[in-house]
């Protein structure tokens, strides 16, 4: 019934800034939590950053804080990934998804990549 578009993926220097938009629809979400995942060639898909759209409570991994932030925009039915200061480590395909509030919290979201909806992802390369 749903479906998430990514998009803003691209080549980018180290230090550069990136933004990323992912829009919703079949669904509004304003009972959702929404995510932002990542996988690299060879290594396992993980939660970068996730958010509630109903109450705005967060998630960030350890490697982002400080340089990703994730918002709304629930008029437009749209999240955000705002990348700054990229680094190499940052390459990989990202993927937004969305889980609703009756199955899971954004905790839960991020720290075990759960989800009703996926992306179908857009690549971010760093490098110069």
């Amino acid at each position: 019934q749903g479906q998430l578009v990514e998009s803003g993926g691209g080549l980018v220097q180290p230090g550069g800034s990136l933004r990323l938009s992912c829009a919703a629809s079949g669904f509004t979400l304003d009972n959702y939590s929404i995510g932002w995942f990542r996988q690299a060639p060879g290594k396992e898909r993980e939660g970068v950053s996730c958010i509630s759209s109903s109450d705005g409570r967060t998630y960030h991994a350890d490697s982002v804080k400080g340089r990703f932030t994730i918002s709304t925009d629930n008029a437009k039915n749209t999240v955000y990934l705002q990348m700054n200061s990229l680094k190499p480590e940052d390459t990989a395909v990202y993927y937004c998804a969305a889980l609703s509030s009756i199955e899971g919290t954004v905790l839960a979201m991020c720290a075990m990549t759960l989800a009703e909806y996926w992306g179908q992802g857009t690549q971010v390369t760093v490098s110069s």
